[in-house]
């Protein structure tokens, strides 16, 4: 016959503060427990019966929890779930699965500090009202051939996911100490500077609103870091990624396509403090989102800081209302030189044969839209290869440049100062000969490159007379 055992624990005033109670298994009367010299201890084994009616009388008035992976609940009656790891490589999924079904509607689920777990298949628990106290740290399996064909198929571009979280009122905290591992080294090494179709996202927020995510970390992740997809008012604060080769040639980049933060079909998002040293976009703004902030972000090498692509599939593809501010894309401390600092681009604007996995062999191109009212202030260059810029032939194969469907319009650049590495500090805006850029705005931008001269625009099929700021635009 299964038991339980209870351990309460109670103050120097005789309160009560907490009653843990075990699943023991098979009948077992005495269980020895380290004594907390601040606290007192009882305990004692009951028989399933007894156990059920004293969990009642408990739960009603202290905090009950069960262990070993201690589910807990509060004065409110609200579930948590403390989740231990396993270790040694043994699957967590089944754990951490049960601490979000059980505390999937106003529970708390705690991740303690120093605990690894070891995510070996996908997951995507689906949640309302909870609290995630991300102090431990996920690390992905890395068994690359495995997850090629586990993933969860993202059909924008053809990709993969490994873990999704879905839901509303989700609220994570990774203190500073927790975090997920995607084991993105290994998938570096094996397909070195060629991106092989499979890889899973370690983040993905998948049709979620009310969310909060402070204090948190990725390291190493296998493809873009974390995705934002079909989400509304988000708040990220002091979030950080890390994607570094270890066995890359020096200034060999194998760390591509480790995007750091991207939107797509979002509304209302802040980003308060962000942290990115990679080798492909730090922040990459996709189609369909509005009202997006960023405000402290740093990108170490890479591409820096997108609006895009756009325009890839026959759909509206616009991008409005966003708004970066205290920028700092640098080559330094980079894994590879950082090419753009700040760059736009679209598609054209028909469809065009492409024969790569991320348009899975399809023609692409020929999406409609607009990029409006976008504004980038107080960014300091360091040693970043070019100036801004726009290009809008994506996908093009010679023949159909000038065509994107992408109107570009309302773009300020204000307080652009630092250091370019390459030979010319010139602003290239390669704009659509059928929708012509118009209002770009050029306030303060002084970069100084290798040969002195004064930060300078060229510009192709820019409306005559709507770009401020700078000569030859």
């Amino acid at each position: 016959m299964d038991v339980y055992r209870v351990d309460i624990a109670w103050d120097s005033s005789a309160e009560i503060i907490q009653a843990s109670i075990y699943d023991v298994g098979p009948l077992y009367s005495v269980y020895p427990h380290e004594l907390d010299a601040r606290d007192h201890h009882i305990i004692a084994s009951f028989a399933p019966t007894t156990f059920n009616l004293l969990f009642i009388l408990l739960s009603r008035f202290i905090n009950v929890t069960k262990a070993a992976k201690i589910a807990v609940t509060d004065v409110l009656r609200r579930p948590q779930y403390t989740v231990f790891a396993n270790g040694d490589q043994v699957s967590d999924v089944d754990n951490i699965l049960e601490a979000f079904n059980i505390c999937r509607t106003s529970g708390t689920i705690i991740f303690p500090e120093d605990e690894n777990y070891w995510i070996d298949r996908k997951l995507n628990p689906i949640v309302h009202d909870v609290n995630i106290q991300w102090r431990g740290e996920w690390t992905f399996s890395d068994n690359i051939d495995f997850w090629r064909s586990d993933g969860y198929f993202v059909f924008f571009q053809n990709h993969r996911a490994g873990f999704v979280l879905s839901g509303d009122g989700i609220h994570i905290n990774g203190h500073g100490t927790g975090g997920i591992h995607g084991n993105g080294d290994a998938w570096y090494t094996a397909e070195k500077s060629t991106t092989v179709e499979g890889r899973p996202m370690p983040f993905v927020l998948w049709n979620v609103s009310d969310v909060t995510v402070k204090n948190f970390y990725i390291r190493q992740p296998q493809f873009w870091a974390y995705n934002i997809m079909n989400g509304t008012d988000m708040y990220f604060e002091n979030i950080f990624v890390n994607a570094t080769s270890t066995k890359a040639p020096s200034r060999y980049n194998w760390v591509q396509n480790t995007d750091g933060f991207d939107t797509m079909d979002v509304k209302n998002v802040r980003v308060k403090g962000f942290n990115y040293t990679g080798g492909d976009d730090c922040v990459a703004i996709k189609p369909r989102s509005y009202n997006v902030t960023l405000e402290g972000v740093t990108c170490n090498g890479g591409n820096g800081i997108a609006i895009g692509s756009l325009g890839q599939y026959l759909e509206d593809s616009s991008v409005e209302d966003i708004a970066m501010d205290d920028l700092t894309p640098q080559l330094k401390r980079g894994p590879v030189d950082l090419r753009y600092g700040i760059y736009l681009k679209t598609w054209i604007g028909e469809l065009v044969p492409q024969d790569d996995y991320e348009s899975a062999g399809e023609s692409r191109g020929g999406g409609w839209g607009r990029i409006h009212n976008v504004i980038f202030s107080n960014v300091q260059y360091e040693r970043v290869n070019n100036a801004p810029s726009f290009y809008q032939n994506n996908g093009d194969n010679g023949s159909f440049a000038g065509t994107s469907n992408m109107d570009i319009s309302n773009v300020v650049f204000a307080n652009i100062t630092g250091t370019l590495s390459g030979a010319t500090n010139r602003v290239s805006l390669t704009c659509s000969q059928r929708f012509p850029c118009h209002d770009i705005s050029f306030r303060n931008v002084d970069l100084i490159a290798g040969n002195g001269t004064t930060t300078s625009c060229t510009g192709r099929w820019t409306l005559a007379d709507t770009v401020s700021g700078l000569p030859g635009c």
